[in-house]
């Protein structure tokens, strides 16, 4: 029997990286469901070595998920995973939130997590998810903003493909050098 390979840590400088988790969800955010994909994403984090994350519950809606993440950024969030609203229901407008924030987009992100998870969930390429770089000048240093789906195994698994690209992420972001 092969023995399981331990999970990749984060380094001392990115296991204190700020990274929040909002929950997309009206009926979470009514109080009428327990938030299970909070708690499955930041679990998926902290088994990483991620040690500042933070969980919040928002109401669907393009203006209210906006803010949201804005906020986020604002408070020096480096990583912010928005769990939810990226389906085709009427109220599933976390894309259009996320869009307008975004300074550069990084596709291959979202395209991975459909490929990952399309082999055990099909209906996982219906998902509008998108990922990018939110750059505000003068309001801290940029952050990654990507888009789950919102059931607790998307959570999970999203957080966990994204985990090892973090690292490498944030020193790109602070201008490191590519490696050879």
């Amino acid at each position: 029997m092969q023995e399981a390979s331990p999970e990749p840590q984060a380094s001392d400088s990115e296991q204190q990286a700020a990274i929040a988790v909002i929950t997309v969800s009206d009926r979470s955010a009514r109080g009428e469901r327990e938030d299970l994909s909070g708690p499955a994403a930041v679990e998926a984090l902290t088994r990483h070595g991620f040690t500042s994350v933070t969980l919040s519950v928002v109401a669907d809606g393009a203006t209210v998920v906006r803010e949201a993440i804005a906020q986020a950024a604002d408070a020096d969030a480096r990583v912010i995973l928005t769990l939810g609203g990226t389906g085709l229901s009427p109220r599933d407008e976390t894309p259009e939130a996320t869009w307008p924030l975004i300074t550069r987009e990084l596709p291959g992100i979202a395209e991975a997590l459909r490929a990952t998870a399309r082999d055990t969930v099909p209906t996982a390429v219906l998902s509008r998810g998108i990922a990018g770089i939110i750059d505000r000048p003068g309001r801290g240093a940029p952050s990654l903003v990507v888009n789950l789906a919102g059931s607790p195994g998307a959570a999970r698994d999203g957080a966990a493909l994204l985990a090892p690209l973090i690292p490498h992420l944030l020193d790109q972001l602070r201008g490191g050098d590519h490696p050879s």
